[in-house]
């Protein structure tokens, strides 16, 4: 059984900054990837930012610059620092992790998403 608590949304004013942090707990044996997606109405979900557990990144085209994905190994967290946010940022973001329990096979898990509103 695999938790992923996300945590660090809210409401922000275009031009700020939002830190989201989502840390993974269970019987984890090994985590690959770890990322952030998210889903405006009416949108599919899309990839934000992954890191792999080599420290390779991939952003979105539309947050480069802007958002930097970065992960703390011992503690099973991944963490995405969110500037200049800008109203079309607005969206439910959603903690990804590619990993493998002690006795389970390779798969993929989700958070429960957590809001994120720019506006003023």
């Amino acid at each position: 059984q695999v938790q992923l608590v996300e945590s660090g949304g809210g409401l922000v004013q275009p031009g700020g900054s939002l830190r989201l942090s989502c840390a993974a707990s269970g019987s984890i044996r090994s985590i690959y990837d770890m990322g952030w997606y998210r889903q405006a109405p009416g949108k599919q979900r899309d990839l934000v930012a992954v890191i792999a557990d080599s420290g390779n990144t991939n952003y979105a085209d539309s947050v480069k610059g802007r958002f930097t994905i970065s992960r703390d190994y011992a503690k099973n967290t991944v963490y995405l620092q969110m500037n200049s946010l800008k109203p079309e940022d607005t969206a439910v973001y959603y903690c990804y992790a590619d990993l493998r329990l002690q006795f389970a096979r390779r798969n993929d898990y989700w958070g429960q998403g957590t809001q994120v509103t720019v506006s003023s």
